[in-house]
């Protein structure tokens, strides 16, 4: 496993802001470049963009060079409603293989089968693309603070489980 960062930095978000459509329209050049690089030249499986929800070109840019799209969403409304704005109006127009990670959701929603059905249910009932996964929120992935890779930190913990049933469903998407 190989990881890449991005700069979180201040001034590199800010940076990248300021970017017009002639440099943005450059780098989806240089992405799809990069990506061949990663999957052909070394050998890698798997490619992911984690970008910010909107409609920044970087995030233009990754859905447009991304084989599937996966819209990680919690059951905030805000969130809920981006989320609809962004599948109806951006990725339905790339007809891009796409889905929708419930996360964070509240254990007392998921506590029977009904009610996980029920949570699936409601999110498809309002988006034109299909809800992949509900993962739980647990409280000790959010007191980590994102200081750790949780997944390979605590292998065995519930939530890389989740984790791990996500990918093994995306590899047959």
């Amino acid at each position: 496993m190989k990881i890449g960062l991005a700069n979180p930095a201040t001034e590199a978000l800010r940076d990248m802001s300021a970017k017009d459509r002639k440099w943005e329209m450059r780098a989806l050049g240089r992405l799809l470049s990069l990506k061949n690089t990663i999957l052909n030249d070394m050998e890698m499986d798997y490619l992911l963009y984690d970008t910010s929800p909107g409609l920044q070109y970087s995030s233009i840019n990754a859905i447009v060079s991304a084989d599937i799209v996966l819209v990680v969403s919690t059951i905030d409304t805000s969130d809920i409603e981006g989320t609809k704005r962004m599948t109806t109006e951006l990725y339905d127009l790339f007809e891009k293989k796409s889905a929708i990670l419930m996360n964070k959701v509240p254990i007392e929603f998921l506590s029977s089968p009904v009610e996980k059905d029920n949570i699936y249910k409601r999110f498809e009932n309002m988006h034109t693309i299909p809800v992949l996964k509900v993962i739980p929120c647990y409280c000790d992935v959010l007191r980590s603070g994102g200081t750790k890779i949780f997944t390979r930190d605590y292998p065995n913990h519930p939530f890389t489980k989740h984790v791990e049933a996500v990918a093994s469903r995306l590899e047959g998407f």
